[in-house]
């Protein structure tokens, strides 16, 4: 593999890690206003705003995992080929 395609590849691995860290950090944000929502008193209407980002935490981060490992396995495939 020449050198271009090499560090092509390594800055398609560092783009990978990048995205997957920006699903990371909008999962634990979505978590925290969540439950910053649920404890604050003076936003009891709107309650339910606060259990939707919660549960959307867990289905953020679980789809960022899933795009990592996708594209991982894509780009070896690649190489072999």
């Amino acid at each position: 593999m020449p050198l271009r395609d090499a560090l092509a590849v390594e800055r398609t691995k560092l783009a990978i890690e990048r995205t997957f860290l920006a699903y990371f950090r909008s999962a634990i944000f979505f978590f925290v206003s969540g439950l910053s929502i649920l404890k604050i008193h003076i936003f009891k209407k709107v309650d339910y705003l606060g259990i939707i980002l919660i549960v959307l935490s867990p289905v953020l981060l679980g789809f960022g995992i899933y795009s990592y490992f996708r594209s991982h396995r894509t780009i070896k495939e690649a190489k072999k080929d």
